[in-house]
């Protein structure tokens, strides 16, 4: 018996937002480019170096909207921003040092200062994030 595997999307951002550009107007983008490219059934695991200019609200915000853009799941990896996370919700140091620790021991922690191994996906997408536009709909100015 063979067990069947998702096809794992790769979304590559690059890059940073331009200032007044907000988590809202990335995710309307992103959304629009997932559906277009078709990712019914499909993982998207975002990566890239625009990953590490990313506030934190960023990235929960395109995980979440998964359902919108057909996905089974959009996935960022573990990084800094996780740790940053943790601090905020008042974790101890010294956790976040072990689970720091713990992720980089097992090659599971994604540090963006440092030079990236290109992985392999099934397709590929890629984003400039100085591209994204203001958009029409979402909360008022």
């Amino acid at each position: 018996m063979s067990m069947v595997l998702p096809g794992v999307v790769g979304f590559k951002l690059l890059g940073k937002l331009r200032d007044g550009v907000t988590a809202t107007d990335l995710v309307l983008t992103v959304t629009q480019m997932l559906r277009k490219h078709g990712v019914v059934g499909k993982f998207v695991e975002f990566y890239g170096e625009g990953m590490g200019k990313l506030s934190l609200a960023d990235p929960a915000t395109i995980a979440n909207m998964s359902p919108d853009y057909g996905a089974t799941m959009g996935f960022f990896p573990v990084a800094h921003l996780t740790l940053q996370y943790l601090q905020l919700t008042g974790r101890s140091d010294e956790t976040i040092a072990m689970i720091e620790s713990y992720l980089r021991t097992n090659k599971m922690f994604v540090d963006y200062n440092e030079p990236q191994i290109e992985k392999v996906y099934s397709s590929y997408l890629e984003l400039k994030l100085e591209d994204v536009e203001l958009c029409i709909s979402g909360p008022k100015r």
